[in-house]
């Protein structure tokens, strides 16, 4: 009986754990102002500051990032060039391309060279949700991480990016990302 009891208390901490980590919609921000416009705030130079922290929250890497961004049409492309705070790539990549397809209703679809398949994204008042995997080279090897990536615009210059990156459920780290645009 005892261990019965046991039993049941894991499984039910298991659930209470599992519905505190459901996901957010991204609907909830629909109020929320500024409205994220994602064409205008990707269009032309973008500058990034960032860090990647392990699930400890130790801080790994720090990096800048410049993206040069342009539509045409219902078409973008975002590219990024990254120099990292140790000058070594250690399996970084220097330089990604994204290219990004608006589908309508606040909806995106996002490629690029490490991307397995494809990103979804969905915007929602001054809030965009992406979710991709990411072929991420560790020590030389490719591991498929996935992201949960989430930018909250918060004025017509400045974007806020967190993601949290998880393989089977378990959390890796995270990347935070602050986002300037460049005044002509």
């Amino acid at each position: 009986m005892i261990r019965f009891m046991r039993l049941v208390g894991a499984a039910l901490f298991t659930l209470f754990f599992l519905g505190g980590c459901a996901a957010i919609d991204v609907e909830q921000y629909r109020s929320e102002k500024p409205q994220l416009d994602l064409r205008k705030f990707f269009s032309g130079t973008v500058d990034g500051w960032g860090m990647f922290q392990d699930r400890s929250g130790k801080v790994i890497k720090r990096f800048h990032v410049v993206i040069d961004a342009k539509w045409q049409g219902d078409t973008g492309t975002l590219d990024e060039r990254f120099t990292w705070s140790d000058g070594d790539q250690g399996g970084n990549p220097p330089r990604r391309v994204w290219t990004l397809r608006d589908t309508g209703n606040g909806r995106f679809i996002g490629t690029a060279g490490d991307v397995v398949g494809e990103a979804l994204g969905e915007t929602a008042g001054n809030a965009l949700r992406w979710r991709y995997v990411l072929a991420l080279n560790v020590d030389g090897k490719i591991i498929n991480v996935d992201f949960d990536d989430w930018m909250f615009l918060v004025d017509d210059q400045v974007m806020l990016n967190r993601s949290l990156m998880s393989k089977y459920g378990f959390a890796l780290g995270e990347v935070t990302l602050s986002l300037k645009r460049r005044t002509p």
